[in-house]
């Protein structure tokens, strides 16, 4: 059986850090769906506070990536 691994505040906040300096615009969605959940459990407003600063990142590129394709279908369609 796989002994499953309780993440401490710092090992979530962590995590997250690393999902966003590590994501791509193909896997933008699945790592921002993976930091939600981290930012979630997270049980103080403290914990979610420190994080708040990758969680609008991570965001943001959705944000961004998602334009820039509607931005190239416009242009192929004209």
């Amino acid at each position: 059986m796989t002994e499953l691994k309780l993440l401490t505040p710092d090992d979530k906040l962590a995590e997250i850090r690393r999902l966003y300096y590590a994501t791509t615009k193909q896997t933008i969605r699945r790592d921002l769906e993976r930091a939600m959940q981290l930012l979630k459990s997270m049980s103080s407003e403290e914990e979610r506070e420190r994080a708040a600063v990758y969680m609008d990142g991570l965001s943001q590129m959705r944000s961004d990536w998602a334009r820039q394709g509607k931005d190239r279908r416009t242009k192929a369609k004209k």
